[in-house]
Formats: C-alpha cells, structure tokens, sequence
C-alpha cells in the first residue's frame, strides 16, 4: 500500500505542478499585444503541451488515488467524512482541470474577453484546492 499512496502523492503533486503554471501562461496570454503573433502563437503551443501533460498525469493519479480508497479501503466506514469532503474538492479539482481546457480553447479561437489580472486570481484556486485538499488528509478534521 506504501507504494500506491508513494506514487499517488507524486502524480498528483505532478498534475498540480501543471495546475500551478497553466494559468500563469493564461495572464501572459493575456498580456500579449495584437501585433505580437509569434509570441502568442509560443505561448498557445506551450499552453497546449502543458494542458496535455497535465491532463496525462491526472490519470494515474486519480487511478491510484481509487486503488487507495476502494483497494484498500482507506476512507471508508465511520468517522471519515474527511474522504467525502477530500472527493468534493477531487471533483472541483477535475472541473478546475476541464476549464482549463475550455480558457485554451477560447485563447486558440481568438474570443478570450478576460484581463490578466481575472487569470491572476484564477491561478489561486488550485493552491486552495491543493491546501485544503492535504488538511483533510493529513489532520482528518471530521
């Protein structure tokens, strides 16, 4: 089991790696001048290698992360509501993921309509996800 959760806590810290820095591609997408299409074009193609990575390592690490829950039962029975809420932000985290996916696409179709201060503050959430999600693991506060 040790080995499981090993390579479940470095998938998901790998796919949060990629959740960290995508939107920070997002603010300087939006930063980049009309005229400057080279550069735009740059920061699209690092975005699309990124979003597919990212999206790459979340597989194995949600396949783990049930290994762990269902395999061994961890979470299970009474006394851990902590797993529900940590599934809660697992499911905020996919849809985090899928928007992602959808700014990109708006970026690449030319019909963004954010400032890079929006992306900024988009950027924050997965830390608080990530935060949050590592409390209720590690402390089990219900």
């Amino acid at each position: 089991m040790l080995w499981i959760k090993s390579l479940h806590i470095v998938f998901v810290a790998s796919w949060f790696a990629g959740l960290f820095y995508l939107p920070r591609i997002f603010v300087n997408l939006a930063m980049v001048p009309q005229e400057s299409v080279a550069e735009r074009e740059r920061l699209l193609l690092m975005a699309r290698k990124l979003l597919r990575f990212t999206t790459v390592i979340a597989v194995p690490a949600l396949a783990l992360g049930v290994w762990l829950w269902a395999g061994y039962g961890i979470g299970w029975g009474p006394g851990n509501g902590w797993m529900h809420a940590k599934l809660a932000v697992v499911l905020l985290v996919l849809g985090y993921h899928h928007s992602c996916g959808v700014v990109l696409r708006k970026f690449v179709a030319h019909r963004n309509t954010r400032s890079h201060v929006w992306y900024r503050w988009f950027n924050e959430a997965p830390v608080l996800m990530l935060l949050v999600a590592v409390i209720l693991v590690v402390v089990k506060p219900f």
